[in-house]
């Protein structure tokens, strides 16, 4: 639910500033090593919407796929746990490059 009421507290911060009245679409990017869960996400959006300038709007969720530089094999591997290791050489020496990610990408208002 945190995660979500930082969201909104985003678009409010936002509808401030731009001066818009109503949010039409809401997109997030989720990363896969995010562990924010697309689904608990929307169940707490349209739980804490209402009385918010996004009340009615709809919500997008953009997976964002795992990758990390294997410091080993010194490439980008595919990452779909943090406790995984790299799946060209085993090793654990790995840099999250994407996929760590909770970001409000986009919002469509009028």
């Amino acid at each position: 639910m945190s995660l979500i009421e930082g969201v909104f507290r985003l678009i409010e911060e936002q509808a401030k500033v731009e001066n818009f009245r109503r949010v039409i679409t809401v997109r997030l990017d989720v990363g896969e090593l995010s562990h924010a869960e697309p689904d608990a996400l929307r169940f707490c959006f349209e739980a804490a919407v209402g009385g918010t300038s996004a009340k009615g709007a709809a919500l997008e969720i953009v997976h964002v796929p795992g990758l990390a530089l294997c410091m080993r094999c010194d490439r980008q591997v595919a990452l779909r746990r943090l406790i995984d290791g790299c799946p060209d050489c085993g090793g654990h020496r790995l840099q999250v490059v994407e996929g760590a990610e909770l970001r409000l990408k986009e919002l469509e208002v009028e």
